[in-house]
């Protein structure tokens, strides 16, 4: 008897409501020509940092800052230079004082490599993690990845 087969888990760029596009660099290649894993560190970071820091989001008051705490990465795909790149990013869970996202790259249409990142709210005078407030939580809401139910934090 064979096994159950598994569900297709491979990501699906429309899921994901926060998405940016960028251009592989000749730069962001090793010695093997295709982009090198630390670098995928820095795209999956370009998509956190331009939704959690631009100020027309509003999703950093004063006084407060985002530092990230975990990120696991799966490589999916190579990706070579010259190239563009489609990030994708959505909330899956939301913590007192910590915000989950799950992060894909996309390149002509194939998930090329996705993440699972963690981001805590840090008091900047303290340097202790701070509480979402019920208006940062409310704020996250339109990045929810699409497809989940995202729970709530007690606030």
């Amino acid at each position: 008897m064979n096994a159950p087969s598994r569900l297709d888990t491979t990501p699906r760029l429309e899921d994901y409501p926060y998405r940016l596009s960028d251009n592989v660099r000749f730069g962001d290649l090793d010695p093997n020509q295709h982009v090198n894993n630390a670098v995928y560190a820095t795209y999956f970071e370009t998509g956190r940092v331009t939704l959690m820091k631009l100020p027309e989001y509003g999703l950093t008051p004063p006084g407060l800052a985002w530092i990230m705490v975990r990120l696991d990465i799966h490589f999916r795909a190579e990706l070579h230079w010259p190239n563009t790149i489609e990030l994708g990013l959505g909330v899956v869970k939301l913590g007192r004082t910590s915000v989950t996202f799950e992060q894909v790259v996309f390149s002509q249409g194939k998930c090329i490599a996705s993440a699972m990142s963690v981001g805590v709210m840090l008091d900047e005078a303290t340097r202790r993690p701070a509480p979402l407030s019920a208006e940062i939580v409310e704020k996250l809401r339109p990045w929810h990845k699409r497809g989940i139910a995202v729970a709530m934090p007690n606030i």
